[in-house]
């Protein structure tokens, strides 16, 4: 997968910590660490967030290498986690993001135990969202993990076209207070996320798309985006402009990666290696990485 040109590693600082709801901690980032941090723009653009492999320690940050990676000292024991950034203030040098909180997780436990002070690591994101400008309407549907990036394509929602949103949480309590922009539908549904079967491939699926140009908007669960990018791909033979489909967190992750781990040498070196190819089409190196998986019960 192509890395993005620029690729730095910057050492922030937490400035405060909001409980928004009983499943979501906000902490906004501070520090001359953010000097030269290089947001897209793009609501759904996600950086690496470097932490402690446990407590709240100051963790060892790699440095970025030329091919678009990064390198760390031989024995750092880092943790390296994916977020989306909720907000970016390049006056005040304030980064936002939202944690979903559980029992559990690297992330989620140093999130609800972080303190103004604590330091950690970002690198410069990037966005994903990418509709075509001439759009009539769009479809937004995400469980928690993706509601914060939703959120922040709400507030960016293009002028003149027709944005619904479905968003999935836990229950009631989880909902958030939204000023939602003319032309913007939001509907919440409660389940999924970890409590029970997940309901966002079944919105999807049961959405009537316009026949005008839109785009389709989709994050979540691993295997339940796979199902959903199915249906766009295969089924409605919607062109890869038109769609979006994320997959955010895996159910058992724990267990997925063990089984992923005994899986045969050359499967795993063949699952790496069919994204090194450049040359050829993203979706359909995604067909056959998905459909690798699933031959081997993942």
């Amino acid at each position: 997968m192509s890395r993005p040109a620029v690729n730095r590693v910057h050492r922030v600082e937490v400035e405060s910590v909001e409980q928004l709801t009983p499943g979501m901690v906000r902490i906004v980032f501070e520090g001359a660490g953010l000097e030269g941090f290089l947001s897209s723009g793009v609501g759904d653009e996600y950086l690496r967030l470097f932490l402690p492999a446990s407590g709240h320690e100051e963790p060892v940050l790699p440095e970025p290498t030329d091919d678009g990676y990064w390198a760390f000292p031989e024995g750092a024991t880092t943790e390296v986690r994916t977020y989306t950034v909720r907000a970016w203030d390049p006056v005040a040098g304030r980064l936002t993001i939202d944690f979903v909180v559980h029992d559990g997780g690297i992330a989620a436990t140093w999130a609800l135990g972080a303190k103004p002070g604590h330091v950690v690591g970002v690198n410069t994101p990037r966005g994903l969202y990418d509709p075509p400008e001439d759009i009539r309407w769009q479809l937004l549907v995400a469980d928690a993990t993706g509601l914060p990036a939703a959120l922040r394509l709400i507030e960016q929602a293009p002028a003149g076209v027709r944005t619904r949103v479905v968003l999935e949480v836990a229950d009631a309590a989880d909902e958030h207070s939204v000023d939602l922009p003319q032309g913007v539908e939001l509907t919440w549904v409660h389940g999924g996320n970890g409590h029970g079967p997940s309901r966002v491939d079944e919105i999807v699926l049961a959405s009537e798309l316009p026949s005008e140009p839109g785009y389709v908007w989709v994050a979540g669960e691993t295997r339940v985006t796979r199902a959903v990018r199915r249906y766009l791909r295969h089924t409605l033979k919607l062109p890869s402009t038109a769609y979006k489909v994320v997959g955010y967190w895996t159910a058992n992750a724990e267990q997925w990666s063990e089984r992923f781990e005994a899986l045969p040498d050359e499967v795993r070196l063949r699952l790496r290696e069919m994204w090194d190819d450049e040359s050829r089409d993203v979706e359909e190196v995604e067909d056959e990485y998905e459909a690798t998986l699933e031959a081997h019960g993942l």
